[in-house]
């Protein structure tokens, strides 16, 4: 079975060490970069599945290598590892084209669940995922990422779509907050629930052009997805 190619871009050594050697360790194929410079090199000669990439680099940061990545790369999942915890930081991140967001210090397991599950919502769609799902005026394409509405098409990340997809699942009903969080990134954490405002935050931006659509944050519980 061919090996997942993992782009690892990390300044600090020992961290780095430590790191690509589990991730080997674990079957993966690991190309470690220190220099921010470098990274569009390495990810056109390497072509990765995914790249995991540190925010404090030497000669260009995460966001503008993101940014560049993005450029000519628009599915190719993207994992920030930062000690940035502010929640503009994470928007910012996410804005530059990351799909999800780390904190230094983490768990290397926790590390490979989101490689693991990030691949498992990015791989190629199948002509079985072309499903179409009708939001008010908007069309929902889950397996393309994408959100339609009058000929406009908007491009998702992968998480911006799983969100989507779960509250899809619960239209004109709630759905618990815990729910979402579970089925996205695998546990409730406040990190991740910090994750999740700015998804909602981001999703209800995308889908205002239509009035009758609306996620309602039910204090306490989660969301009510209203879909006249």
């Amino acid at each position: 079975m061919k090996k997942v190619k993992i782009l690892y871009v990390e300044d600090e050594p020992f961290l780095g060490k430590i790191v690509k050697e589990t991730l080997e360790s674990r079957d993966f194929e690991v190309r470690m970069v220190t220099d921010g410079r470098e990274v569009q090199h390495s990810f056109d000669e390497m072509q990765p599945d995914i790249c995991v990439l540190d925010i404090m680099l030497p000669n260009k940061d995460g966001y503008a290598v993101a940014r560049s990545l993005r450029q000519g790369s628009h599915h190719t999942p993207i994992i920030f590892l930062t000690a940035k915890t502010q929640t503009d930081d994470v928007l910012k991140g996410f804005e530059a084209g990351g799909n999800d967001y780390l904190k230094k210090p983490f768990s290397l397991e926790e590390l490979i669940a989101r490689i693991n599950n990030l691949l498992h919502f990015t791989r190629k769609p199948t002509a079985a995922s072309q499903e179409i799902i009708p939001i008010g005026q908007f069309e929902f394409v889950p397996g393309r990422y994408e959100l339609r509405l009058h000929g406009d098409l908007r491009k998702l990340s992968s998480r911006e779509a799983m969100v989507l997809q779960i509250l899809c699942e619960n239209q004109n009903a709630t759905v618990s907050r815990k729910e979402v969080l579970m089925h996205v990134w695998g546990d409730d954490s406040v990190f991740n629930s910090r994750n999740l405002d700015v998804y909602i935050t981001k999703l209800r931006d995308y889908l205002r052009k239509d009035p009758e659509v609306e996620i309602i944050t039910i204090k306490g519980v989660g969301y009510h997805f209203s879909v006249g």
